[in-house]
């Protein structure tokens, strides 16, 4: 499965986070050889009034949508203008108008693309809260990996928009399987330290205090440690068979959706990377899954990696059909 994309998809409207997100998105298109596809999505507002209007407040709707017309190609027309001052190859720019998080998905499966880049807080003027902004609403619904970009990278390369530190999280699901191949690919172009961690959940093996109280737990949750400890060692092996390098292996143990966050901090990693569907093999509902938690909390970039599905797979497939 080929996890990265030969088109990005990159969401933009003037504000800082959106700066950020472009740096990062024109470093990942270059080191991975990816078209990169801008978007601006404006809120016009429909008009909402029957023919009974009077022609001033017509003229006035239509004389101040055009206004915001105007004003958002200003900002997308800005934007590419930067990422062309700044090195980057800008192959499409698209101005919507509607809801921000609709608009990006649909963009995105309509251009097929295999990777959405965006701002941590949503785009337009207000900094929404982080739990029902859009880029939480982009992660949940895009057919493909969302990178949702937070922070200054610490440590990555000044001007190269590419992560210095990345700490991918494995737990032996088909999408942590697709985020350990995207996370493997991103270090190897960049030049990147890649750190990987296994959170083994405490919950199920240190018992409530009570007269049902196993008397051998002990036994057990050191078991599980050591089997945890191995099964980490055999990835780091078959990243490494991969061509990648992995600069540490971290066993914790308590609750992924924390302990990821933290050894994230810890590290001062630049990037985090996790498979769509939280970590754990039993498939859970988007809201309260790990990947979503991470995103809210961490400090520092997440990619959200789906397992490739039939809208990425004719992408790709239709964009090598068209370079042969």
């Amino acid at each position: 499965m080929n996890v990265f994309p030969t088109k990005i998809l990159l969401a933009v409207d003037g504000s800082a986070d959106s700066a950020r997100a472009a740096r990062i998105a024109v470093g990942l298109s270059g080191k991975l050889g990816s078209k990169l596809h801008i978007v601006h999505v404006t809120s016009l507002l429909p008009r909402s009034w029957g023919s009974e209007v009077s022609d001033l407040a017509s003229r006035v709707y239509e004389e101040t949508r055009e206004e915001v017309k105007q004003e958002s190609q200003r900002v997308l027309d800005d934007q590419v203008g930067k990422i062309e001052d700044a090195g980057g190859n800008v192959s499409e720019a698209h101005l919507r108008a509607g809801r921000s998080d609709e608009e990006i998905v649909q963009l995105a499966e309509e251009l097929r693309v295999g990777l959405v880049v965006l701002g941590s807080r949503g785009l337009g003027p207000l900094k929404r809260a982080l739990m029902g902004s859009v880029s939480l609403s982009v992660v949940r619904h895009a057919h493909c990996p969302v990178l949702v970009v937070r922070g200054n990278a610490r440590n990555g390369r000044a001007g190269e928009g590419v992560p210095g530190r990345i700490l991918l999280a494995v737990d032996g699901s088909r999408e942590a399987t697709a985020a350990r191949e995207a996370a493997v690919r991103i270090s190897n172009a960049s030049d990147s330290e890649l750190h990987v961690v296994f959170v083994l959940p405490t919950e199920s093996y240190v018992p409530h205090l009570g007269p049902g109280i196993r008397e051998d737990w002990e036994g057990i949750f050191e078991r599980a440690k050591q089997h945890a400890r191995t099964w980490l060692d055999q990835q780091v092996e078959q990243i490494e068979a991969e061509e990648g390098t992995v600069a540490g292996a971290h066993l914790a143990l308590g609750r992924p959706r924390a302990d990821i966050v933290r050894l994230g901090d810890e590290l001062d990693a630049d990037l985090i990377v996790v498979g769509s569907r939280g970590l754990g093999g039993v498939r859970r509902t988007l809201m309260g899954s790990v990947s979503d938690s991470v995103v809210c909390h961490a400090r520092c970039s997440v990619l959200v990696v789906r397992e490739e599905d039939k809208i990425a797979r004719e992408g790709e497939a239709q964009e090598r059909s068209l370079v042969k």
